[in-house]
């Protein structure tokens, strides 16, 4: 099974032997623990449990089915006949320089934003002879219906999202460190939980 949890270290980049930069992302990965194992017949579906850093410390702590205390908890949906079972690790030895992975995270929040920037609006003329603000969206309404139709795209809050960023390049592993090197970008601020995905 190719999947595994880590935290954004942060960005950095490397060069080829050429001299070619690339961007990349430095990820905390694993290794994780199955904690219990969900089948269709008992809980209606397949599933593997994950956890992601044991913790001792008693405050804010998430527990499993099997008692054991993590920082992170997740579900990820199985075949039936993956050979997993509760108690095996999970590693960076499923994955290979060179694979193609999808990470998901919590996006940046940017907090309250206009239209502008949250939508990407043109905005008003800037030129003389304008006499409002030049953010602004405008009329939010029509003749016919008399209301603000639902799903108008106005000011409000940007981010703080589930993402997922797909075909992303592993150029680097070092297992001893537990360390994966991605190409390019993944979501969320340094620390952000990450579910990466074969």
């Amino acid at each position: 099974m190719k999947f595994i949890l880590g935290q954004k270290i942060g960005m950095s980049q490397c060069f080829s032997k050429t001299g070619q930069m690339t961007p990349v992302t430095l990820l905390e990965v694993g290794p994780c623990y199955i904690l219990q194992k969900k089948t269709k017949e008992k809980e209606g579906y397949d599933s593997l449990q994950v956890g992601y850093k044991k913790i001792v410390r008693k405050s804010r702590i998430q527990k499993s089915a099997e008692g054991k205390q993590y920082y992170f908890i997740k579900e990820e949906r199985i075949k039936p006949d993956e050979t997993l079972k509760t108690g095996d690790e999970i590693n960076l030895s499923a994955f290979k320089e060179g694979d193609l992975v999808k990470i998901t995270g919590i996006s940046k929040g940017k907090g309250f934003q206009g239209a502008m920037k949250l939508w990407n609006f043109k905005g008003k003329m800037a030129s003389h002879g304008t006499k409002h603000e030049h953010r602004t969206i405008g009329s939010i309404g029509s003749r016919w219906p008399q209301r603000v139709i639902l799903g108008k795209k106005m000011p409000g809050r940007m981010g703080a999202d589930r993402t997922t960023v797909k075909n992303l390049k592993i150029i680097k592993i070092e297992s001893e460190n537990n360390l994966l090197v991605v190409k390019g970008a993944v979501p969320g601020r340094k620390g952000t939980l990450l579910e990466i995905r074969g």
